[in-house]
């Protein structure tokens, strides 16, 4: 499809009401987000971490950020997009979407886009405030502003599908709840995983968040747990994987179609 064929008012519409929700629950989507980030730079990163050992060369406050600021980006952006997708299930607006002269390509790049600029704006702000309590610098700054936009879109795109999946609020926050949090912290977030004894270090190896928190984690410091193709590697594979499975539920209308 050329771009001259693509519906640019429609996705900047879906766009725009969805970041106007941002603005309108600013305290829940930005101020919440931020303080309690903030809480674990105090207790992890200026208490704790001032009693810690260097972890591969790098104080343990410092160590922590890329996995904290992780940890949020992806939460909201698992949030974002899958309650940006639900409502209108919820509502039964999405059916007048569906009818309407807009493609599927066009409603995922709505939703998902929006989703991924509250995500990114949110990692940056937590970036920005993580230095008021951690002195740290950024080696390789382009491969994290690579990782965050992929990060970002990756993760709104599972979000919309699990949006999709979803047929009741409390399924919305199951899968965050119980799967994406706690491979978050068994990630690495807080840790090395060559901290580990050899066995669950290759368990761990199975963890897709390991390769996120790692390769976040180098371009801060040049280092990490996993080689930096590798953590590229899986994030792009887990972005196919999630682009076909939103193609297919366009495809079969599943639970978009009564």
């Amino acid at each position: 499809m050329n771009l001259g064929a693509v519906n640019l008012l429609a996705i900047r519409a879906i766009y725009l009401f969805e970041m106007s929700r941002m603005w309108r629950t600013l305290l829940q989507s930005i101020v919440s987000p931020v303080i309690s980030t903030s809480l674990y730079f105090v207790v992890f990163g200026a208490a704790l971490g001032s009693r810690m050992k260097a972890v591969d060369g790098v104080s343990y406050g410092a160590f922590i950020v890329p996995g904290l600021i992780m940890l949020s980006l992806l939460t909201q952006s698992i949030a974002n997009a899958s309650f940006g997708i639900y409502f209108p299930k919820f509502t039964g607006t999405i059916y007048e979407i569906l009818s309407a002269p807009v493609t599927a390509g066009e409603i995922v790049l709505g939703y998902v886009g929006a989703a991924a600029s509250k995500s990114l704006l949110l990692g940056l702000i937590i970036l920005a405030t993580a230095r008021m309590f951690v002195h740290f610098g950024i080696a390789h700054p382009g491969v994290m502003v690579l990782f965050l936009v992929l990060t970002s879109a990756t993760f709104s795109l599972f979000g919309f599908i699990i949006g999709i999946w979803a047929d009741s609020f409390e399924k919305l926050n199951l899968t965050p709840l119980l799967i994406v949090t706690p491979l978050t912290f068994l990630g690495g977030s807080f840790y090395s995983i060559n901290m580990l004894p050899p066995f669950w270090r290759t368990v761990t190896l199975f963890n897709p968040v390991v390769y996120l928190v790692s390769g976040f984690r180098w371009s801060f410091f040049g280092a990490s747990d996993v080689s930096i193709r590798a953590s590229l590697g899986m994030t792009l594979a887990f972005m196919v994987l999630c682009l076909a499975v939103v193609r297919w539920i366009f495809a079969t209308g599943y639970r978009l179609k009564p």
